[in-house]
């Protein structure tokens, strides 16, 4: 099974056991593919965050947290990138990305907090990506431009797209899957 990096934001310094980490979107949309997994062994999710120790601590950003980000990437087999409407480009987003992305070439699983359909993806009548798409792209200026590098695997949230997306072979490393936009097939 490969191992999935996945990359949410969350104000800095995060400590996942304050009382106020449930509160940020992207976090709780993590736990809930966690959820998933711990509920149905065939969910495919293989959290890289389980195996190591915390990255979004108060640690010194050079010495510590910084390589702790490399060493669980360079260990990855792909990128799940989680966007949601409070998703911003952070110090830790944009380092997961220059280095997952720019420099690893890991291919993107990207899902999409707020749309639940794959037709709520596209423009009516065309297999174009919408607005919305395009929204949650331009909350993380440095993805729109490294996208084109890597094969990106567009999802909706929701338990059997992602789960149909994790299933996906040719979205992980070493595959010589083209880079482009995806999207799954019914």
């Amino acid at each position: 099974m490969p191992s999935n990096y996945s990359i949410f934001y969350v104000d800095e310094p995060f400590n996942e056991y304050a009382a106020g980490a449930l509160i940020q979107r992207d976090y709780f949309f993590y736990n809930q593919l966690k959820t998933w997994k711990t509920q149905d062994e065939q969910f495919l999710f293989d959290d890289i965050h389980a195996k190591k120790y915390d990255v979004r601590d108060g640690s010194d950003w050079e010495g510590v947290l910084k390589p702790r980000i490399k060493e669980r990437l360079n260990r990855a087999d792909n990128i799940i990138l989680i966007l949601s409407e409070d998703t911003f480009q952070s110090r830790s987003l944009k380092e997961e990305l220059e280095y997952g992305i720019g420099r690893l070439r890991l291919p993107v699983i990207v899902i999409y907090t707020e749309i639940r359909e794959k037709k709520d993806m596209l423009v009516s009548g065309k297999n174009n990506m919408n607005f919305k798409v395009h929204y949650f792209w331009n909350k993380l200026p440095l993805f729109k431009k490294l996208k084109s590098q890597v094969p990106v695997l567009h999802v909706p949230f929701n338990k059997e797209m992602v789960a149909k997306a994790l299933k996906k072979n040719n979205f992980v490393k070493n595959t010589h899957i083209k880079p482009n936009n995806y999207m799954l097939t019914m």
